[in-house]
């Protein structure tokens, strides 16, 4: 019988071959499939709901991304009353709603993948102290790997080899020598601001993108020294794939949507392959010139690669590749810009509408250091900056929520989390739960920071913009000191208010952004 049947086999066509083979693979498929897009997905909502949580119910496929987008579309055509820092129910409608209606620990779906909210600031700090290695970053999208997939995304020994060469370039010691960087393009900033102004009166400025055009020079001047134009595109270009990235969220799950030739993917492919020609032109020179010894690497792409040449010792494999060092250096830029931008316009915004508190800034910065250039040691001694800084960080993080992955069974708190499932560490909502925070919780009150970060509240791990453990970011001292540099040089040369043509609307763009700019004017003292 084996022998007929091998005989067959001889036999059959080619064709017929090729039409078994396609046969067998598509039974695969449709079997790959139906695991991943409804057996998976209905054994861990079961399993979860076993337990007492409550969720939204699944949808093939694409789970909330599809009401998601609907809701936010609607709460973004609604902004909020003046000076109302309650922001969570606009900025993330479908996480506020599905808190409401199933409570603060709560699940909904990203796609085929449940995500449920870790509400409490203990279990969040046990999440992201990751002792044991189980709580995982989300595997990344294709699509989402193009922004950036540096150390930010990476786990297990090849995070910390990344992390480990990284570190360096980010010592306190080295980003003290970039503060005359800082200064310099700040003050470049406020001349240009001044040469717009009357000679009376007030001028009226939109700082978002003014404070863009700010960092991003920043990063630009210490990432890439004197290749700091050819920066300057990359962060261009990194301000529309973010955008794209975002309209790309609603089809993620679609299996093969990357491949399709839409304008939208077309365009991400054209990007990104202009980000990293640029790049790589930039690596390849810096490399030679190290070689060469004509450099004295104080900029973070000099310092990375000074670092790398250090851990390889001359064996290519303990190193980074030249394509790890491009992701590296498009996280410098994605993180590295965003952060201190939307920080900053958060903070002029914010002390426009408190003017008490602005002038206490003010006050300060004067007593500190005149009208002179602030220095280092100056800058982290500044009390109520530090504070402001502190409580816009708490009502306006950039970034509104972590996620971490569950590799294998897990419990967390009085819940066993099965493998695959997303913990949503809900940064926004922590930041702003009364039974937290207080009363005011949704109120502009710095002096909840008095006495430090560790007494603003009982609980150690509710106030985490930057992450926490040992992946809190890594370039959390670089964004404060280059927010005070700026916030202190405006406070020297303006007072400053709100527009009336001003419309506060804070929304995600990947980060926290203004919907519809943020209108100052600005008044020269």
């Amino acid at each position: 019988m084996a022998a007929r049947a091998l005989l067959m086999l001889r036999e059959a066509s080619p064709w017929a071959l090729a039409g078994a083979a396609a046969a067998v693979a598509l039974l695969w498929l449709v079997a790959w499939t139906a695991e991943w897009a409804w057996w998976t997905p209905r054994r861990l909502d079961r399993a979860l709901r076993a337990q007492g949580l409550k969720g939204t119910r699944y949808r093939l496929f694409t789970g909330d991304l599809a009401e998601n987008a609907r809701i936010n579309r609607e709460a973004r055509t609604k902004p909020l009353p003046l000076g109302c820092h309650d922001i969570a129910p606009r900025v993330q409608p479908m996480l506020h709603r599905a808190i409401k209606e199933y409570g603060k620990m709560s699940f909904t779906w990203f796609g085929p993948i449940p995500r449920v909210m870790i509400p409490d600031p203990e279990l969040v700090k046990e999440v992201l102290s990751n002792k044991f290695g189980h709580f995982g970053k989300p595997r990344s999208s294709r699509i989402g790997k193009l922004l950036a997939d540096g150390v930010v995304n990476h786990d297990g020994e090849k995070w910390a080899k990344h992390r480990r060469i990284l570190n360096p370039a980010f010592h306190h010691e080295k980003i003290k020598r970039m503060l005359p960087v800082f200064s310099t393009c700040c003050a470049e900033t406020i001349t240009k601001w001044e040469n717009s102004m009357p000679s009376e009166g007030s001028f009226e400025v939109d700082v978002w993108p003014e404070f863009q055009n700010l960092t991003g020079d920043v990063i630009s001047r210490t990432a890439f020294g004197s290749s700091y134009q050819e920066g300057m595109k990359i962060f261009q270009l990194q301000g529309e794939l973010a955008e794209r990235l975002v309209q790309s969220f609603q089809t993620i799950f679609i299996p093969g949507y990357w491949f399709l030739p839409t304008k939208n993917n077309r365009r991400m492919r054209e990007i990104d392959r202009e980000i990293r020609k640029t790049l790589r032109e930039i690596i390849r020179k810096r490399e030679k010139a190290i070689k060469d010894g004509k450099t004295n690497n104080d900029d973070l792409l000099g310092l990375l690669l000074e670092s790398n040449m250090n851990e390889s010792k001359g064996n290519a494999k303990l190193g980074l590749s030249t394509e790890d060092v491009i992701e590296e250096c498009k996280l410098f830029y994605f993180a590295g810009m965003e952060t201190t931008s939307v920080l900053l316009t958060w903070t002029l915004i914010v002390l426009s509408l408190h003017p008490e508190w602005q002038e206490g800034a003010r006050e300060e910065v004067l007593n500190h250091f005149g009208r002179a250039k602030p220095d280092f040691d100056s800058l982290n001694h500044l009390k109520t900056v530090t504070m402001i800084l502190y409580e816009v960080l708490r009502l306006y993080p950039p970034a509104t929520f972590i996620v971490r992955r569950t590799y294998k069974e897990m419990e967390l708190g009085s819940i066993i989390y099965p493998a695959g499932v997303n913990l949503q560490l809900p940064i926004l909502f922590i930041h702003h739960d009364p039974e937290i925070w207080g009363k005011d919780a949704s109120e502009f009150n710095p002096a909840r920071f008095a006495d430090g970060v560790s007494n603003a509240t009982k609980h150690q791990g509710a106030f985490f913009p930057f992450g926490g453990g040992p992946r809190i970011c890594i370039g959390q001292n670089f964004a404060l000191l280059e927010a005070k540099m700026a916030l202190c040089t405006i406070l020297q040369r303006f007072s400053f208010e709100l527009s009336p043509s001003y419309t506060h609307a804070p929304y995600t763009v990947i980060t926290l952004h203004p919907q519809h700019g943020a209108q100052i004017r600005l008044k020269k003292l």
